[in-house]
C-alpha cells in the first residue's frame, strides 16, 4: 500500500509535485555549491586528526586521503541562505550561518553514531569504527566549538544574537538526544513525550537553521520568528514521514531493510500512537514491542499490521500534513521576498510529501 501525504496549494509557490521537486533541488545545489568552500575552510582550522576525519565524515575524502563522492544533501545550510536571502540580504549574509548549522548537525551525526553503535552512514564506515570511539567523540566536539567561532567571525553587528540562537539549539538537540536515548528503556512513553523528544531533536536545528540567516541579516523579529516556526514545523512534519517510511517505506528508496524501525523495536511517533490509544490492539503491540530476541519478518509484518490497526499510521500522516501546512502558513504570511518564500515552500513539500 503507497500513500502520499499530498499537496497544498500556496499562493505564489510552484507547481506541486515534480515541479517542487525541480525548484528543491536546485536550491540545495545552489546550498551546497555555495557553501561547501566556506565549510572546508573552516574544516581546515581543526587538528590534523579532527581535520582528516572531519573531511573523510562529509563525504570530501576517502580513507586513503582521496577525493570522496561529497556527503548529505546540505539541507539545513540552503535553508540558512534561504532565510538570509528571504528578509532581503545577500547571500553571502547566510554563510557563516549556514557553516555553522552544518558544523553542529555532523557533530550530532558523529556523536548519534557512537550512541547507536552505527558502523555505516552513506555506506562508509563510521568515524568511531574507524579512529576509535574517544577519537570520535572528540571530533564531534571540536565541529561544535568551530560553529561558535565561525558565527562570532561574521561581518554582522548581528552575530552575537545568532551565536546565542545556535548555542540555545544546541542544548536543545541534546535534550532531545538523551530523551530519546532514555526511551530505549521504557515501556510508558507517552506520545506528547516523543514529540518533545522530536522537537528537540530534529525541529531545533531545522528551526534554527531556517531563521539564522534572517537572524543575521537583522531581519525583523516578526519575520526571524516565523522562519523559526517553519523550520521546527518543516522538521516535525519530516520525522513524522521518516517514521512512516521506517516502517512502509521501501528499501530501494530509503537505503534501510524492509520494516527496519521494528526490526530494531524502535518507539517511533507511529508505534507510540498505536501503544497509548490502540486499545487491545495498542497493548498487545506494546507486549510484542518489549520482548526480546531477533523478530522473524512474519512478526516484523504482523507489528506493523499492528501499528496500522491501533491508528498510528492514519494518525503520523495526518499529522504531517498538519505541521506541513502550520510551516507554509508560517512562512508565507511573513512579509518575506516571494522569490525565497517560493523555494521555501518547494523545499518543505520537498521534505515532506514523500511516499510510503
Amino acid at each position: 500500500m503507497t500513500a502520499t501525504l499530498g499537496s497544498r496549494a500556496v499562493p505564489g509557490s510552484p507547481d506541486h509535485g515534480a515541479g517542487h521537486r525541480e525548484v528543491a533541488t536546485a536550491v540545495l545545489r545552489r546550498g551546497r555549491d555555495t557553501v561547501t568552500p566556506a565549510l572546508q575552510a573552516a574544516v581546515d582550522r581543526l587538528d590534523d586528526a579532527s581535520r582528516t576525519q572531519a573531511r573523510y565524515h562529509l563525504g570530501w575524502t576517502e580513507l586513503d586521503g582521496s577525493p570522496g563522492a561529497g556527503g548529505g544533501k546540505a539541507v539545513r545550510p540552503a535553508l540558512a541562505l534561504l532565510s538570509a536571502a528571504a528578509a532581503g540580504a545577500g547571500v553571502e549574509v547566510g554563510v557563516p550561518g549556514a557553516v555553522a548549522v552544518e558544523l553542529v548537525h555532523n557533530f550530532s551525526l558523529l556523536h548519534d553514531d557512537l550512541m547507536d553503535g552505527d558502523t555505516e552512514r552513506r555506506h562508509r564506515t563510521t568515524v568511531w569504527v574507524q579512529w576509535g570511539a574517544s577519537s570520535a567523540i572528540l571530533c564531534g566536539d571540536a565541529m561544535l566549538a568551530l560553529a561558535q567561532e565561525v558565527l562570532l567571525e561574521a561581518p554582522s553587528p548581528d552575530a552575537a544574537p545568532a551565536a546565542r540562537l545556535l548555542a540555545v539549539t544546541t542544548r536543545e538537540l541534546i535534550r532531545g538526544q538523551a530523551e530519546d536515548l532514555a526511551f530505549e528503556s521504557r515501556d510508558d512513553v507517552g506520545v506528547d513525550e516523543c514529540l518533545s523528544m522530536a522537537s528537540g531533536k530534529t525541529g531545533s536545528l531545522l528551526a534554527a537553521s531556517a531563521s539564522i540567516g534572517a537572524v543575521l541579516a537583522g531581519a525583523p523579529a516578526a519575520q526571524t520568528e516565523a522562519l523559526h516556526t517553519y523550520g521546527h514545523e518543516v522538521g516535525m512534519a519530516f520525522q513524522l514521514v521518516d517514521d512512516l517510511l521506517g516502517i512502509w517505506g521501501d528499501p530501494g528508496v530509503t537505503g534501510k531493510p524492509v520494516l527496519s524501525d521494528l526490526r530494531s523495536r524502535k518507539k517511533s511517533l507511529p508505534v507510540t500512537y498505536a501503544i497509548r490509544n490502540g486499545g487491545d490492539i495498542g497493548r498487545e503491540l506494546g507486549d510484542w514491542l518489549a520482548a526480546d530476541g531477533d523478530p522473524t519478518d512474519d512478526e516484523l509484518h504482523a507489528a506493523a499490521r499492528l501499528v496500522e490497526q491501533g491508528g498510528g499510521r492514519e494518525w503520523a500522516a495526518a499529522e504531517a500534513r498538519r505541521r506541513r501546512d502550520r510551516a507554509l502558513d508560517a512562512v508565507t504570511g511573513a512579509g518575506l521576498l516571494p522569490g525565497p518564500t517560493a523555494e521555501l515552500v518547494a523545499v518543505a513539500h520537498h521534505l515532506v510529501d514523500r511516499e510510503f
